[in-house]
Order: structure tokens, then sequence, then C-alpha cells
């Protein structure tokens, strides 16, 4: 029964891939919106936000983006 108790390690390894997974979808998510704000306005915002949310998905999950190029 102790094998299924998530230790504080495990608990910690967690949280660190959650919060890498948030800052970068959010992070590739700003880049796209400001990229398409400079270039194309609202419409180019919206459109580059959300290819970079769909690049912030692969990036997020290296092992994912590995898979999709073999």
């Amino acid at each position: 029964m102790g094998q299924n108790q998530p230790t504080a390690l495990r608990r910690a390894v967690s949280l660190l891939k959650a919060l890498w997974t948030v800052s970068v979808i959010v992070a590739t998510t700003a880049i796209g919106a400001h990229a398409g704000w400079l270039g194309h306005g609202i419409v180019g915002s919206l459109a580059l936000g959300f290819v970079g949310l769909v690049a912030g998905c692969f990036l997020s999950r290296p092992s994912l983006l590995a898979e999709l190029l073999t």
C-alpha cells in the first residue's frame, strides 16, 4: 500500500510538469498573438495566437513532438 501513495518527490515532479506545460503554452500563445498583432492587426493576432497555442501544446511535450517527426 505504500507504493500507491504519492511521495513528496512525485508531487514536486507533477507540479513542475504542470507549471512547465502551462508556461510554455502561455508563452507561445503570447508570442504568436504579439507577432500577429504587429503584422496584421486583430485578425492576425487571433490567428497566430491560435497557431502559438497549438505549437505550445507540441513543445510542452517533447516526446509527442519526437513521435510525430519520426
